[in-house]
């Protein structure tokens, strides 16, 4: 991992990729993009009619009636969120973001020259602000001559792995749309909740259609990360309409469309047929069991942590274990991302990649590098009934917890005596 500039010790200029699944492509997926593979023709910028109308029924499936007027198709969620903020704020407006959130949100205001104002999560979950936070955020950006008009969240959340109740999400949308916001709502992880039937999970555009944007980029739960592909889907209202011609025409100038054998990919995962179904559900199951072993192995060491509830990866609090990573010239989330990378070999970004605070001592750890060094490893956990007891599975585990336990018993052993 690639670290910042020592000049450059806060700011980010490296953006930690999603968390992937680390396992091998489903066949039938190959199969559809290699037979695709020798199609010489571009799609259309935006998307074909066949993979619109994939979309629409995908997100009719999940509650949220859409017809192809209302859908575009991108080459990745930042491609699509690039657009929708230049669509929406690229005039002078500003921008407000969860603290913290997904590392890709911020980049794409300060491309554009505009500030992402960062707004505090209350402490059960993030990815949606605080309401009170939200409002004196607005006034405070508007006392200062600001212009805010774009809400970006996420109702199951990268980095922290949480899923927002359902009551936070009306009251944070009512205020934001009181103020005039407008949302836009990823929703790359919503169809990775590790216990789908006891938690919750509500689209704000179920709860104010007319003011939401979906974004769901399909490295979520349907393509491979290096199948770049995502979809939005924009309120059925004139406003909505004008937005959408509006993105329309800014990926055009862009050039941002998708791969045919792509969009193909695309099209076949979007349709849900059972092989793309079974695998989604079967990865789910197995990155939840190794999600909460990494998170019993994170609070036995006595940091702290929120029971990740979705996604692949958790975000992890090491505050408690300040003494000792001090020792260790560990002061900030930077050092704090280097020593762990070090030690465990995988990526461990800090939490200042998502817009926390430098100082915190934060950072997300991926499930999918505890999967197996090979195809076959990761495969095999796929198809074992007890994949935390698989081999290569319990040595991954064990590492981490001993890279774990040797903070805290640094911690323990600098104790005085009683």
């Amino acid at each position: 991992m690639r670290r910042t500039d020592p000049e450059g010790h806060g700011p980010v200029r490296y953006g930690p990729p999603l968390p992937g699944d680390g396992l091998p492509v489903l066949p039938e997926l190959t199969a559809v993009l290699a037979a695709a593979a020798s199609r010489a023709d571009a799609q259309p910028v935006g998307g074909a009619p066949a993979l619109l109308e994939a979309a629409c029924g995908y997100w009719t499936r999940r509650g949220l009636p859409t017809v192809p007027d209302q859908v575009a198709a991108g080459p990745g969620a930042p491609a699509l969120l690039l657009a929708l903020t230049a669509a929406l704020a690229g005039d002078g407006a500003d921008i407000l973001v969860p603290r913290p959130c997904a590392a890709w949100w911020a980049p794409y205001a300060r491309v554009l020259g505009r500030p992402a104002y960062h707004v505090p999560t209350p402490a059960e979950s993030g990815g949606v602000p605080d309401p009170y936070a939200l409002l004196e955020t607005v006034r405070r950006v508007r006392a200062e001559g600001g212009d805010p008009r774009l809400l970006v969240l996420s109702i199951a959340d990268d980095p922290t792995a949480t899923v927002a109740p359902p009551e936070l999400l009306h009251e944070t949308v009512e205020a934001a749309t009181a103020e005039g916001l407008h949302l836009v709502s990823d929703e790359t992880w919503r169809d990775t909740l590790h216990h789908p039937h006891d938690t919750v999970l509500l689209s704000p555009a179920e709860m104010r259609p007319d003011r939401v944007t979906v974004v769901t980029d399909l490295a979520g739960s349907l393509l491979p990360a290096g199948w770049p592909a995502a979809v939005a889907r924009f309120p059925a209202t004139e406003p909505g309409g004008q937005l959408h011609a509006r993105v329309l025409d800014i990926l055009t100038g862009l050039d941002a469309r998708i791969a045919a054998p792509v969009a193909a990919a695309a099209g076949y995962a979007l349709d849900e047929p059972p092989p793309v179904i079974e695998r989604r559900e079967a990865a789910v199951r197995l990155h939840a069991r190794v999600a909460a072993a990494a998170h019993a192995a994170v609070v036995a060491a006595g940091a702290l942590a929120r029971p990740p509830q979705a996604g692949r990866h958790l975000y992890a609090d090491l505050g408690p274990l300040r003494e000792p990573l001090s020792e260790q010239r560990v002061g900030d989330a930077q050092e704090l991302e280097d020593l762990l990378t070090a030690r465990l070999g995988m990526p461990a970004p800090g939490g200042h990649r998502f817009g926390d605070d430098l100082g915190a001592l934060r950072v997300r750890l991926a499930t999918g590098p505890l999967l197996g060094g090979t195809d076959e490893e990761r495969a095999e956990c796929l198809t074992s009934p007890a994949p935390l007891e698989l081999p290569h599975v319990q040595r991954a585990l064990i590492f981490l917890t001993s890279v774990l336990d040797d903070l805290r018993d640094d911690a323990q052993r600098r104790e005085p005596p009683p």
